[in-house]
């Protein structure tokens, strides 16, 4: 057996945690190529997580890929990360790359295993907290100290202590300072897994006046840039499903039931490469998965995964009588 490699270990780690944790995880790494290495969930909360050992790997087009997943599913997406150019990332620190948040290992144990969330993230210029601006003005004013008192404790001007008591962000030492001298909490903890996907979704797919007023022959259609894989998704799409064609994922496309459909094409040996991974996430997402290929094969489905030809496919109309034909596929 091939020995693993530090990512591999980190990856196999972080999984163990989020299983320990309460999540159940599918884990996609195994896949090539891929935008994100662990799909997990627990409760309302699905997770699509890529582990890095230097986060300064991540450009801007797998950024962008990430982001658009999270808001396909939606999931909140997340980066694992050991270093940034030669220095590790900090514990309890939140980092920002192309808009995709990422933590150490350590901080991500920290926030599932002992509810310890983060209170500080990175910006241009140093590493800075978010204050609870009114808590701030209630100790002030308990102990009758003025702006410019305050501001000179903490090194700043009059005006910054204003804007933190509306709520502004401060940096760490200055936080530290006022804290201190204080003898109590200053700041808000940073929620890792609160943010509003499905407000986000909700942008995106517009009211429904809106869709109306849009005539179907507008909207582009959908392409992978294989001819194959073009045809499954002009079947799905004309079945009236909510069709987006997907980059470096473990599906081609994914579709609406309205539940989460992710569709993959190829042939059986591509098929049987994927089931586990593509049965795994349907399970995390809640959804379904099916694979098509271009020839009969012999059995209906392999680990899970529903197994159609593109002439079954093609027999199908109506996006119900599909997904009933799926599901009786996925076996108990």
């Amino acid at each position: 057996m091939a020995a693993q490699s530090p990512r591999e270990r980190s990856i196999e780690q972080i999984r163990s945690l989020l299983e320990r944790a309460g999540f159940y995880v599918a884990d996609t790494h195994a896949i090539r190529p891929t935008s994100f290495d662990l799909a997990a969930r627990r409760d309302a909360t699905l997770l699509l997580v890529k582990v890095l050992k230097n986060i300064d790997a991540l450009d801007s087009e797998e950024a962008a890929r990430l982001r658009e997943l999270g808001d396909l599913f939606p999931a909140i997406t997340v980066v694992i990360g050991q270093t940034s150019g030669a220095s590790e990332l900090d514990p309890g620190v939140v980092y920002t790359r192309y808009g995709v948040p990422i933590i150490n290992e350590e901080t991500l144990e920290e926030y599932l295993e002992k509810a310890l969330p983060p209170f500080l993230y990175a910006s241009p210029g140093g590493t800075f907290a978010q204050v609870d601006g009114q808590r701030l003005r209630e100790l002030r004013d308990e102990r009758s100290l003025s702006l410019g008192t305050l501001a000179s404790i903490a090194g700043v001007s009059r005006r910054a202590i204003q804007l933190y008591e509306e709520g502004a962000g401060a940096e760490a030492l200055v936080v530290e300072r006022i804290e201190t001298f204080l003898g109590e909490t200053i700041v808000r903890p940073i929620a890792l897994f609160d943010w509003s996907v499905h407000v986000r979704k909700g942008a995106r797919e517009g009211t429904p006046e809106e869709k109306e007023a849009t005539p179907p022959a507008s909207r582009p259609q959908p392409r992978t840039g294989d001819a194959f894989r073009d045809g499954v998704v002009r079947q799905l799409d004309g079945m009236g499903l909510e069709v987006t064609v997907t980059v470096r994922a473990p599906f081609d496309a994914l579709a609406r039931t309205p539940d989460v459909l992710l569709a993959a094409a190829g042939s059986l040996r591509t098929a049987l490469h994927r089931a586990e991974v593509l049965h795994g996430l349907a399970r995390v997402a809640e959804g379904h998965a099916l694979f098509v290929v271009p020839d009969p094969v012999p059995r209906p489905s392999y680990a899970g995964l529903p197994i159609l030809t593109i002439s079954e496919l093609r027999r199908h109309r109506d996006p119900d009588e599909l997904l009933e034909e799926i599901t009786e596929r996925e076996g108990p």
